[in-house]
């Protein structure tokens, strides 16, 4: 993949990845967030690695990184940080400590306008939908997407939808779509296995395009673990462009 940013300083890409990482944690949010000195722990309640990680939102010391340790453990989870484009101290600090890389993870986004073209098979369609259909939570099921991920959308405080896709009378996809600072952001997006490769997941996001249109979006952003190829072929396909990298070191 050759990434559309390759070209931006190391500040500007930290910048703009911090940015996207705003709008993951409103669209995606914690159960909790707590301050530990410069370092920002999440307690996910099982939703997930996004809401169960630390970040580093400052200069930090060997005792900060210690008291975050016991910070995620006291709130009786992994050891796990969230690794972005100016962390590479942090980084170094944390391989020395054996943890391991795990689950690298693109940013897309592209204009609203991008996403709002007519469907090409009007048969093949996602509407938006909430709150959530039991459907979609055998939907979800079906791609390991359980209940406490479903209280992870619900917790969402801005503007933000779930889409269902339907492929003729059948039900067949499911997302969600939360909208912050002008981005939305899609989330969870599922296709079941037997409605896949008929184009329904570039008609889901077009419908997230319509449906961030319509909430007053500028632009919409997905993240993706690199190791997903179509996903990520999908989305540059659309003409969403690459905005960033980020990866989490577990103990």
């Amino acid at each position: 993949m050759s990434p559309d940013t390759d070209t931006l300083p190391p500040e500007a890409l930290a910048a703009q990845t911090a940015r996207y990482m705003a709008v993951v944690d409103a669209t995606w949010p914690a159960a909790r967030f707590d301050s530990c000195g410069p370092f920002l722990l999440r307690a996910g309640r099982g939703g997930g690695k996004r809401v169960s990680s630390a970040s580093a939102e400052g200069p930090w010391t060997v005792s900060d990184l210690d008291a975050a340790e016991a910070g995620l453990l006291a709130m009786g989870q992994q050891k796990l940080f969230n690794i972005r484009p100016g962390d590479e101290a942090l980084d170094g600090a944390l391989a020395a400590r054996g943890y391991e890389i795990i689950d690298p993870v693109n940013i897309w986004s592209c204009p609203i306008s991008v996403l709002t073209a007519p469907p090409r098979h009007p048969e093949v369609f996602g509407l938006p939908a909430w709150p959530v259909l039991e459907i979609q939570r055998e939907i979800w099921a079906e791609g390991g997407i359980g209940a406490a991920r479903i209280e992870v959308m619900e917790r969402a405080a801005g503007p933000a939808t779930t889409l269902i896709g339907r492929v003729g009378d059948a039900p067949a996809a499911s997302a969600f779509v939360a909208l912050s600072d002008g981005v939305a952001m899609l989330h969870a997006l599922e296709v079941r296995k037997a409605f896949r490769g008929k184009g329904l997941g570039r008609q889901m996001m077009l419908a997230a395009g319509h449906w961030a249109a319509a909430a007053g979006a500028q632009e919409l952003a997905v993240i993706c673990t690199t190791g997903n190829a179509p996903a990520n072929g999908l989305y540059r396909g659309l003409g969403m462009l690459w905005q960033g990298r980020y990866h989490y070191r577990i103990a």
